[in-house]
């Protein structure tokens, strides 16, 4: 065998390989789109634990639905939207999956509820080549992609991540407080243990050592054993990775026993339930957040138009869930637009991968996506309770 054709020999078989990646191309489906109409699908708990996000949710993605196909559609094509209820129950997500992909035919799922049931249900999705976009859990499965298996490209999420955002907040805090025995109390599950992470991570690179770990079963409604061992630790900050009732419930058991402690929320302890329900006791509160959250009494130009519509729709006072579904639609039709009128699965992932910015009206940190970064944003702001309403106290934290 001469050196030279041994030489070409090489050559090729080092052409094959660098193409190799490119023949493992990710299947988008081209269902759901007609001449008249694209089909999108959502899952969401309309009747279980969660379903005081589910609904609100649903609402705000029916409310960009109509906006959308008012001013006359995408490329004259209307959103058709297939809505599902899974009582926050992964058994009945996978089913609801199956049954948009098999018998309703959707082009996209968008905006689908909750880290358990995305997770049980995402590869009915992936098998089926169905994007699966901005799902409410800012969990890292949501986002992160294995580029040698090609499915997982049709994954994207624009929510700020728990474990980002809360390297962002306890960092800020630690810094400007000068806070010395951070603690944190968590939920016990997927979204807590993110929380736990983003808290171990940034105390670690602060050269701090946690002077309480605690956590709780979801469910629970007491945690005095759990305020007391914090108290008898010394903590001077306390990160909550709780969610509505938890933190209502951690905050009033410190107020019994008098313990005035510094308390910093994970970014779904920030919505308005939080001082509505927990009024006094949850005053002074800090959270992490993505974006700030409008009240109508000061709210400007489209943001009050917005809310005032949606109380007109719905017959109740727009929250952060409502934004996060309106958005969920709004951006998805921002690049089902840019994808072109001659709309395919493949046009949108593109469309998606541009590096192309979707602004929403509620001045959030842009969405943008690329190949290989399939989250929008990490920027994060830290909010208090003041007077019973959300305060904006510092934006634009990266940690």
């Amino acid at each position: 065998m001469s050196k030279s054709f041994k030489a070409l020999g090489l050559a090729v078989g080092a052409l094959a390989l660098t193409h190799l990646p490119a023949a493992a191309q990710t299947k988008v489906t081209n269902e759901g789109i007609s001449a008249t109409e694209i089909v999108i699908g959502t899952h969401q708990d309309l009747s279980g634990p969660i379903k005081g996000w589910g609904v609100p949710v649903s609402n705000g993605m029916k409310m960009a639905v109509e906006e959308v196909n008012a001013a006359g559609g995408i490329h004259g094509r209307k959103i058709k939207l297939v809505l599902e209820d899974s009582g926050y129950d992964p058994k009945r997500a996978v089913l609801a999956s199956q049954k948009m992909v098999e018998r309703d035919k959707i082009f996209a799922m968008v905006g689908p509820m909750g880290s358990p049931t995305v997770l049980a249900s995402q590869d009915v999705l992936f098998d089926a080549g169905v994007l699966q976009l901005f799902p409410l859990t800012a969990a890292e499965f949501t986002f992160k992609f294995d580029p040698a298996k090609p499915q997982e490209r049709l994954k994207f999420n624009n929510l700020l991540p728990y474990v980002e955002s809360t390297r962002a907040a306890v960092k800020y805090m630690i810094e400007t407080k000068n806070f010395k025995k951070p603690c944190i109390m968590y939920q016990d599950d997927e979204y807590g243990k993110n929380v736990l992470d983003g808290f171990t991570r940034q105390v670690t690179a602060m050269k701090l050592t946690p002077a309480s770990v605690t956590s709780y079963k979801r469910g629970v409604s007491d945690f005095s054993a759990q305020v007391a061992k914090m108290k008898a630790d010394g903590c001077d900050m306390v990160l909550l990775g709780t969610v509505l009732r938890e933190t209502i419930g951690t905050m009033g058991e410190a107020k019994k026993l008098g313990w005035d402690v510094t308390f910093l929320g994970a970014t779904p302890t920030n919505v308005l339930e939080v001082p509505a329900l927990g009024k006094e006791v949850v005053e002074g509160l800090y959270a992490a957040s993505g974006f700030e959250i409008p009240y109508e009494d000061t709210a400007k130009g489209k943001v009050k138009d917005w809310l005032a519509n949606y109380k007109k729709m719905f017959g109740s006072d727009a929250n952060t869930q409502a934004i996060i579904g309106y958005n969920a639609v709004m951006t998805f039709a921002h690049y089902a637009n840019k994808a072109g009128k001659d709309l395919t699965g493949q046009k949108m992932l593109d469309a998606l991968e541009s590096g192309d910015k979707f602004q929403d009206i509620f001045s959030s940190p842009p969405t943008v996506f690329s190949k290989t970064n399939h989250l929008a944003t990490t920027i994060t702001q830290v909010q208090q309770i003041k007077k019973g309403r959300w305060v904006l106290v510092k934006e634009g934290l990266v940690f």
